[in-house]
């Protein structure tokens, strides 16, 4: 698999420079500094594809191309939306990049309560806590059917009562703790993808509910219908220029806030494949969002979809007795990466007889600790959630020697760029 970064732009404290020391091949970045539903300009994904190719990377996959909150609840202006998207889609293909991941997540792309939950080792990982989460949304967010539906909530295989968690709870949480649940479920893990929300918003909750307002009315089959009625309506620019449209699984894997979700299991993902059956309407594999979800067999899924599957993001999680979970070695969890690389290094060379690659991406990497400054002091260095240097390079090493390990099996050559051999 073609090994890629995710890279947040010109203004990303990693450089260009480091990741191709680390073997990087390609980049995956979006135009980060464009208002959300605005025309991507051909001359701005020009400049910044040609500022990526002179340190010798490609940009391979836009991740992402934000599909605005209209289109997804079906707004009045959806239709607008969807042109501006298409001509977006357009100027991209003319740059000669043929990969978009993107989301159909209502309001809340990936959801953690704790972005820096100790691990064993000393190092820490995103984790989500279920009932940290309905605190948040019961007396925090004050949703109206809150309470109702965390009493109501079941995880599967597990006897455990959220509500009365979150109830006790709440006789411990400062405003101090509210303030950094709100940081992390609102803020650090959103304004850096979706363009919702950003670190000035001043009044963060209140947005957030006007957000949620827009989706009164929606259930799984009204998002259902408006991620099939977007789809339809790109697909013919997918063939007319080549591009891949690869949606994000549901992160975390069900529904949240009242909202419905409708990109998490087997069934979600043969439902929107065979809505609009086109090979351009494709998966993004992202390993560890599904691995948090129980009823998901991971290896099942790459098998199944490995043929639609237009971009895969290794990374496993790791799932606690009580449900809760937290990401996971990348040699260890759910996800079974091992395997998972077989899955998909069969699945590049039956497409290098075509000339294609398929992009990897690792994910969610640990966040290293040590003494203020120090080297391993990843506080110092300046990253988004989930996205730092060290934890990163970590866990790229760890699939890198998968990759070799599987390309060795299957009696193809390894290339690691900037070695001699």
């Amino acid at each position: 698999m073609e090994r890629t970064w995710r890279w947040f732009g010109k203004k990303d404290k990693i450089t260009l420079a480091m990741l191709r020391q680390i073997g990087v091949e390609g980049i995956v970045t979006a135009l980060h500094d464009v208002p959300l539903g605005e025309v991507w300009t051909r001359e701005a994904i020009h400049d910044l594809r040609t500022h990526i190719e002179s340190y010798g990377m490609r940009w391979s996959v836009v991740e992402s191309l934000p599909v605005t909150e209209t289109i997804k609840y079906g707004g009045p202006d959806r239709d607008e939306q969807i042109e501006r998207y298409k001509q977006s889609m357009r100027n991209l293909a003319a740059e000669g990049i043929h990969t978009i991941c993107y989301n159909f997540m209502p309001v809340l792309d990936w959801a953690r309560t704790d972005l820096l939950h100790a691990n064993p080792n000393g190092a820490s990982n995103l984790y989500f806590s279920f009932a940290e989460f309905a605190y948040f949304d019961i007396y925090i967010l004050k949703r109206p059917e809150a309470r109702r539906e965390w009493q109501q909530f079941r995880i599967e295989g597990v006897e455990r009562d959220i509500l009365a968690e979150a109830d006790a709870l709440a006789k411990t949480m400062t405003p101090e703790k509210d303030h950094q649940l709100v940081e992390n479920i609102i803020i650090k893990t959103q304004g850096f993808v979706s363009g919702n929300f950003s670190e000035n918003d001043a009044a963060p909750v209140e947005k957030f509910r006007e957000f949620l307002d827009l989706y009164k009315g929606v259930d799984k089959d009204q998002l259902r219908e408006n991620m099939r009625y977007f789809l339809a309506a790109i697909m013919p620019v997918c063939d007319e220029t080549g591009m891949n449209m690869c949606v994000h699984p549901d992160d975390p894997p069900f529904p949240i806030l009242g909202l419905p979700r409708i990109v998490n299991s087997d069934a979600d993902i043969e439902w929107f494949l065979k809505a609009v059956d086109n090979y351009h309407n494709g998966l993004t594999f992202c390993a560890g969002s599904l691995s948090a979800g129980a009823h998901n067999d991971v290896v099942a899924l790459a098998r199944k979809y490995a043929a639609r599957t237009h971009f895969v993001h290794l990374r496993s999680c790791h799932i606690f007795p009580n449900g809760d979970f937290t990401e996971a070695s990348h040699l260890g969890g759910r996800a079974d990466v091992i395997e998972l690389a077989r899955i998909f290094e069969k699945e590049e060379q039956r497409r290098l007889k075509t000339g294609d690659r398929l992009p990897m991406r690792v994910d969610h990497g640990m966040t290293f600790t040590d003494e203020p400054g120090g080297i391993f002091d990843e506080s110092s260095h300046g990253h988004n959630a989930g996205y730092t240097l060290l934890g990163r390079m970590f866990a790229l090493g760890q699939v890198q020697g998968i990759i070799a390990a599987v390309d060795r099996e299957l009696g193809v050559d390894y290339v690691q760029p900037g070695f001699y051999d």
